[in-house]
């Protein structure tokens, strides 16, 4: 099947695991396999008021729908693109008095698409909606109960003058959310703001260690042409070198998981037990349970006793980060590095764990220097651990070489700053604008790396002078979420 752009690959079925995505010709790191825009897309709920409701950007100040009082966007541009999608959930906000839920306005705007179109092949698209698994026949007794509330809610919604759809097709939409929506991110990529259905991209399956990844893309507001403006889309990038004939995977968890509990997660999320050469065998997990190498080697007790001090301080530090109280949050990182650095090697993943909220916190907190030593330790552990082009590996990489900057330890901060963006060069593109940032701040410190070389003395006055006229950049408060996932889930 090739449609609207999607010549360079085909659906094919896989033994075990359904249909897949296969390559149709050779790709390099960094190219992009293809783009494909949402058949539908809404913004979560709790951020309605502060994300443009057609390109996903988040922005200060946003118009609204004069109308439904409800959907909010950057400017006339993207309103007008809007229209063909919030036309029906205008008048059905207003007619119901209020907005339902994210999940209820996402199934409202496919099936208004399907009442436009139909349920059949959309442009561009390799499999119908119809075609998308729903896994309802999976579902244990909590979800099925979820989803017969959505059901009730929507059919509350749903205007009686639109087409009718039967019971059975509204539950397959709300299944095919439930396993197939993907998370939209702001157009730094560090928030998950909303969430969409993408066919093309349902039909690449999972694997742990993947030869693709996929970026979302925001579209460009410096293009007058409207397309170009608000064209938001995902795209499908290649890690490593495809060949023709190659399976296209993408990875639906975080790799920094042992794999035990990355099938598990899998297993609960999307009702597949991962078959992965990673999974299958446990490549990776000697690294993420790593203890101290030396003559005293700690005994089996000890490590599991340190282990389960690091869970309970984990759980500590959220509730203080929930809460604001970032001094606590830095006072139970350092109290739990003591216990765990006589014990765990420096790639365990608990030891990691608790290095990267340090970092993060203390940055936050303009202490730079202690942030620095953490980061590049996290950096060293995470390096050896994830995909050298892994995009989680690229923004912790560029964390690290910020704070490094901020330290005022440049040699160090530009080398990181540098291999962050060879990373997202090939998992974001360079027309990212998270990217653009990065070329910015690598331009800025090979400047100072130069200024430092010919003389340190004179580098450190004018740093020291431009930092007593201008308040150092303060780092974004430390987010109490993990980076976006690929595919949401409804909590």
């Amino acid at each position: 099947m090739t449609k609207g752009g999607m010549e360079s690959v085909e659906v094919f079925t896989t033994e075990g695991k359904g249909r897949g995505l296969k390559a149709q010709k050779e790709f390099l790191p960094g190219d992009v396999i293809f783009a494909e825009p949402a058949y539908a897309a809404v913004v979560f709920d709790s951020l309605t008021h502060v994300i443009c409701h057609t390109c996903f950007k988040r922005q200060e100040r946003l118009h609204r729908c004069g109308q439904c009082k409800f959907a909010y966007y950057c400017d006339r541009t993207c309103q007008r693109a809007a229209w063909l999608n919030h036309k029906n959930e205008c008048s059905a906000i207003k007619r119901h008095g209020k907005a339902p839920t994210e999940n209820i306005r996402l199934a409202a705007r496919i099936l208004w698409k399907i009442e436009r179109e139909g349920s059949g092949l959309s442009e561009g698209c390799l499999v119908s909606i119809d075609e998308l698994q729903n896994h309802v026949d999976s579902f244990g007794e909590e979800e099925k109960k979820e989803l017969r509330t959505d059901v009730e809610s929507f059919l509350e919604f749903w205007p009686p003058h639109c087409q009718q759809f039967g019971m059975q097709f509204i539950s397959h939409i709300f299944g095919v959310i439930s396993c197939n929506g993907f998370t939209l991110s702001d157009q730094r990529g560090l928030q998950a703001v909303g969430v969409g259905i993408f066919p093309n991209l349902c039909q690449a399956n999972h694997d742990c260690w993947p030869n693709c990844t996929v970026v979302f893309n925001n579209g460009n507001h410096e293009a007058v042409r409207s397309m170009f403006h608000t064209q938001m889309r995902i795209e499908l990038r290649a890690l490593n070198k495809i060949s023709p004939g190659d399976e296209l995977t993408v990875s639906y968890v975080d790799f920094l998981n042992l794999s035990e509990e990355r099938r598990k997660q899998l297993k609960k999320q999307y009702y597949f037990d991962c078959t992965c050469e990673h999974c299958k065998k446990q490549l990776k997990d000697d690294l993420m349970l790593a203890v101290k190498a030396g003559e005293s080697k700690p005994s089996a007790d000890t490590v599991k006793e340190v282990i389960q001090l690091s869970k309970d301080t984990l759980e500590k530090i959220n509730k203080a980060r929930m809460e604001g109280h970032y001094h606590e949050v830095v006072k139970l990182c350092r109290d739990c590095l003591t216990k765990q650095e006589p014990v765990l090697g420096d790639t365990n993943i608990y030891l990691l764990r608790i290095l990267s909220i340090a970092s993060e916190v203390l940055s936050y907190l303009q202490m730079f220097e202690e942030a620095a030593d953490y980061a590049k330790r996290m950096v060293d552990g995470y390096l050896k651990i994830y995909h050298p082009n892994n995009a989680q590996l690229g923004m912790a990489v560029m964390r690290a070489g910020v704070t490094h900057w901020h330290a005022g330890l440049i040699e160090a901060g530009h080398g990181l700053i540098c291999k962050a963006y060879a990373i997202l060069l090939i998992t974001h593109g360079p027309s990212h604008p998270i990217t653009k940032d990065l070329e910015v701040m690598r331009v800025q410190t090979e400047m100072e790396l130069r200024m430092f070389q010919q003389n340190e003395f004179m580098y450190y006055k004018m740093r020291e002078a431009a930092l007593k006229n201008q308040k150092i950049q303060v780092m974004p408060e430390p987010s109490n979420e993990n980076a976006p996932s690929l595919f949401h889930k409804k909590e």
